[in-house]
């Protein structure tokens, strides 16, 4: 008894530590969001302007990470939305919508009125109700020099069967947050961890929020038992008989000195149970010892759920972290995970049995006492490719090794003398989109680096997860879109500027024309001008009233006055530096 009596008191210490810090991170963090809603509002009265559903054909979508891929509930399709781009000067953020068929190989962009204003790293989870619907909860939006966050907490439901976007505005939800996971488990959507930041300081988060579906209601759940500490980026996914979820692994930090942090790849795994009869469910924590192989410790990884609901885990990267400097070990490798069994072990495919058994013929030949069937470790693959301004681009691709299933297979098949051809598949990355349907695994885009330089990716491949013999190239990479600007000290000025004018190329395929859609809103509003001398503040001043109007169209009449006048101070300081 006075073991449990300790253990409540150090976690309600726990509770009560990460309470105030949430206060102390809302508080600081509330100006500068409160900056960022000028340009999210202007994005958001833009896309009031259109009140008809569009759809074109497109080409496939431009590089990005952080976006989320849905496969339909009904039909053989897949969703993309959202997502950033980042070119070593600027960060994009966006709200773009595309179906691709999986039948045809080709995309669909869909301009659907009164969108989500632009984001990444949100969560997104279909459901077959209501002809399907795609949920998309949080995310985060970034000013262009990435240097200010804005933590969306709001809720939206996208009616496939109509084309039509809904803002659904419940109260008692998460705070805002991005990096969080979020499933579908029966008839609720379960919300757990992810983290908020600010410039000066973030916060992560351990607690799970549930969603009803029927009542359209938010509840905080408080589970028995130890569960995860606060991370994001974690692997969550649903039980087969939707009685619980798992939790496996994510990334958390935290600050060991000042202007010093401290990164924290986790590898443990928990189970969320439900017990009990619909509106009496008890959940509680248990933590998961799985057997098998599990993924080398990493983060970023992107997350699918294949047939008979094996979780699938595909990259990442595992950084090694230094006070001055940050490298990391990107991976392609795939890694799944049995339910039922409580077991990992390594997506192997099945293309290159020969190649692998001649491995370990030579293995055997080079190191005294290994047998034939001694498990080989991890094999390193180094790809060059050359983008279009010159840089040379040097992957390092890491193959796990086979293990013991595999190699029962391939020793009951005849030896073959004839090399395999080599196997295309995707370069090592992190923060790519996955999701699995018609027993496929599909992977778009993503990133990974190269020294300070960030290679954003726009290719698309397939994998069958039934044969497991190759992945199949849907959309190659195209180094031409490989941009990249460097960035010096005389420039830091001008991407201060560039934060004023978030607006242009938000929107996916955004250029000329977006310069033109501004072109014609500056037409339909006319602002004051700046006089000649004027300083901001004096600016501000005169033409106070003109921009509270403007705030409180954007904002709505329900917005508080206090918060529509910083606003409005927001999008007159936007307007005066863009002259």
């Amino acid at each position: 008894m006075v073991k449990k009596g300790k253990k409540e008191k150090k976690v309600k210490g726990a509770e009560k530590t990460a309470a105030k810090m949430e206060k102390k991170v809302s508080k600081r963090s509330k100006r500068e969001e409160e900056d960022l809603e000028a340009l999210i509002a202007e994005f958001q009265n833009l896309d009031a302007k259109k009140t008809q559903v569009v759809e074109t054909t497109c080409p496939p979508p431009s590089p990005r990470l952080s976006a989320s891929l849905s496969a339909h509930p009904e039909k053989d399709e897949l969703i993309l939305f959202g997502g950033e781009f980042f070119n070593g000067k600027k960060t994009y953020l966006y709200n773009d919508l595309f179906f691709y068929n999986i039948k045809k190989n080709s995309w669909v962009k869909s301009e659907i009125p009164n969108p989500p204003p632009p984001r990444c790293s949100h969560q997104a989870v279909v459901v077959p109700q209501g002809g399907g619907q795609l949920w998309v909860f949080g995310g985060e939006f970034a000013s262009p020099n990435g240097e200010q966050f804005y933590h969306y907490k709001d809720l939206w439901v996208l009616h496939l069967a109509t084309h039509t976007w809904e803002n659904i505005k419940a109260p008692g939800g998460p705070p805002g947050r991005s990096g969080h996971r979020m499933v579908l488990s029966k008839k609720q959507l379960l919300v757990f961890g992810g983290f908020h930041e600010s410039t000066r300081d973030f916060i992560y988060y351990s607690d799970i929020y549930s969603f009803s579906l029927d009542t359209f209601s938010w509840s905080r759940l408080t589970p028995s038992g130890s569960g995860p500490s606060p991370r994001s980026a974690c692997k969550m996914t649903s039980t087969p008989d939707g009685m619980g979820v798992i939790i496996y692994g994510g990334y958390s930090k935290v600050r060991v000195k000042k202007d010093v942090e401290k990164g924290t790849i986790h590898s443990d795994m928990f189970l969320l149970k439900r017990e009990g009869k619909d509106g009496q469910e008890k959940w509680s924590w248990s933590r998961l010892n799985p057997s098998g192989n599990k993924p080398p410790p990493r983060s970023g990884f992107s997350v699918a759920v294949g047939p008979a609901g094996r979780a699938l885990l595909f990259g990442g990267v595992c950084d090694e972290e230094e006070e001055e400097t940050l490298e990391g070990d990107f991976y392609n490798d795939l890694y799944l995970y049995d339910t039922v069994k409580n077991r990992w072990f390594p997506g192997l495919l099945r293309g290159n049995k020969s190649e692998k058994k001649k491995r370990r013929r030579g293995k055997k030949g080079g190191a005294e006492g290994q047998g034939e069937g001694a498990p080989q470790g991890p094999t390193e693959v180094v790809k060059e490719i050359v983008t279009e301004d010159g840089t040379v681009m040097t992957i390092k691709e890491v193959i796990p090794g086979a293990q013991e299933e595999e190699e029962e297979e391939e020793e009951e098949e005849e030896e073959d003398d004839d090399a395999s051809a080599p196997l295309v598949e995707p370069c090592a990355r992190s923060s790519a989109m996955a999701t699995a349907r018609q027993g496929k695994l599909f992977l778009y885009g993503g990133m990974f680096e190269v020294g300070d330089r960030q290679f954003t990716l726009n290719d698309f491949y397939s994998l069958d997860l039934n044969k497991m013999d190759q992945w199949e190239v849907l959309v190659e990479m195209d180094p031409k879109t490989q941009e990249w600007l460097e960035e010096s000290e005389s420039e830091e000025d001008e991407e201060e500027e560039e934060e004023a004018k978030g607006a242009e190329g938000v929107e996916e395929g955004e250029g000329e024309d977006s310069e033109e859609e501004s072109e014609d809103e500056e037409d339909e509003v006319e602002h004051p001008t700046v006089q000649e001398g004027e300083t901001v503040t004096d600016y501000q001043s005169r033409t106070e009233q003109h921009w509270i109007g403007l705030a409180r169209a954007n904002m709505g009449p329900d917005a508080k006055e206090k918060k529509v006048a910083k606003v409005a101070l927001a999008m007159a300081k936007v307007f005066f530096e863009d002259q």
